[in-house]
């Protein structure tokens, strides 16, 4: 039976649409989303220089835009179309480019995530002709561009550890220049540095499962997407809910042998991301961005040290558990869904698989929302970030420069190894 089979059958995929057939080398195919995208052919110029790799490669640029877009939008969708073709007419490299027009999407569920789909999915396709079912599916973004080593530093994650089911890629937004306003490049320093500032505080809690999820930045075999259900159609975060499926499974890891470097620009395409909040704080002059107050990572981390006497204990009054930690645990159910978990393991091991189950990535999430609302006050990233470098580095910080702060935490993640086997 084909890799691809089930995975057609259970769920919503759209026919293949690409026509010429697929080279029997081929092993890693890139999933570019494109709406009103002026810059576009740069990314696929920086794909073409890659060089050092051996496999075939293919790019699929999925060019969409809702029914009820503007005219405007559709127009610039048509002429990005005539730059691709144009583009692949003097395209000199041996990865093939290709494209797909999504016009006139139901605006319900047109965005983002049913353009990543419709893209990843017809990977999926191409790959089942040749039954691959270790082929790579790869996505970038429009404004995005990569290191010429991008395309043969994920060739050989895949080559050098066979169990991969998916991996993110170090990414660096482009944080100086000319091309935008001084505004836009702080903003986007500080949008980064929260991101990193919340990947490391969940890895300084030890929760299990913390890795960027970058929707730019990551790769995925193509029998662990079919076997995960394949992209949802969100129209923000799909990335997220997408990539926390796969991560849980195991085999997760981190290319930092190359780099992506996504644009900072502000956009309102959708309801949260980068472009959202880069918009956000230029739009009100935030040179704050408030975030997550520190402290209510440690309550977390309190009660995840615990989880030893929470498997042999069912009396939870014994327990060092803050109380808006507990107030969270009694609104969501924990006590019974913790006496379903030990009931259905045998052991300590499948016990904490469970237990982070339940407190997975989405539930952590609002959990802080919740302490939030009304027990802690969120505070600037400059001030949150620096209290847990205080943690990881001794060093003085006191007058480090946001920059600085973020060229901090960009070498903490590219020197320290984070496992998930």
């Amino acid at each position: 039976m084909n890799f691809a089979s089930q995975y057609f059958k259970r769920f919503r995929v759209l026919p293949a649409h690409l026509k010429a057939e697929p080279s029997k080398n081929l092993n890693i195919i890139i999933i570019i989303p494109s709406y009103n995208e002026p810059k576009l052919i740069n990314s696929l110029h920086s794909i073409a220089q890659n060089e050092g790799f051996k496999t075939d490669v293919e790019v699929i640029i999925v060019v969409n835009c809702s029914e009820n877009s503007s005219d405007e939008i559709k127009h610039k969708n048509k002429q990005t179309i005539v730059e691709i073709e144009n583009f692949i007419k003097i395209n000199k490299s041996k990865i093939k480019f290709y494209y797909l027009r999504k016009a006139n999407l139901p605006k319900k569920t047109a965005g983002v995530g049913v353009a990543r789909k419709i893209g990843m999915d017809e990977a999926v396709h191409r790959f089942s002709k040749n039954n691959n079912a270790d082929g790579i599916i790869v996505n970038f973004d429009a404004d995005t561009l990569c290191e010429k080593n991008y395309i043969k530093e994920i060739e050989n994650q895949f080559i050098n550890y066979p169990k991969t089911n998916a991996c993110s890629i170090h990414y660096e937004h482009i944080i100086d220049g000319l091309q935008y306003k001084p505004q836009i490049y702080n903003a986007i320093i500080l949008y980064e540095l929260y991101l990193h500032y919340y990947i490391q505080a969940l890895r300084y809690i030890k929760f299990p499962y913390a890795f960027h999820t970058i929707g730019s930045a990551f790769a995925v075999k193509a029998k662990t997407y079919a076997k995960q259900g394949g992209m949802n159609t969100r129209k923000a975060g799909e990335d997220f809910y997408f990539l926390h499926k796969i991560i849980p499974l195991g085999n997760f890891y981190e290319i930092k042998n190359t780099t992506i470097f996504p644009s900072p620009r502000p956009s309102n395409r959708v309801p949260f991301g980068t472009g959202r909040a880069v918009n956000n704080i230029v739009n009100q002059n935030d040179t704050l961005y408030l975030t997550y107050n520190f402290q209510s990572f440690l309550v977390l981390k309190q009660f995840f040290a615990q989880i030893n006497i929470i498997f042999v204990q069912n009396n939870f009054e014994i327990l060092n558990i803050d109380k808006i930690l507990l107030l969270f645990l009694q609104k969501n159910n924990f006590q019974n869904d913790l006496l379903k978990m030990k009931k259905n393991s045998s052991n300590q091991k499948t016990f904490i698989k469970r237990f982070y189950a339940w407190f997975n990535a989405f539930r952590i999430l609002k959990f802080l929302n919740f302490s939030h609302e009304s027990y802690f006050k969120k505070t600037p990233i400059r001030t949150e970030a620096k209290k847990l470098i205080e943690l990881l580095d001794k060093n003085n910080i006191s007058n480090l420069t946001d920059k600085k702060l973020l060229e901090f935490y960009r070498n903490l993640h590219l020197s320290t190894h984070f496992k998930n086997e």
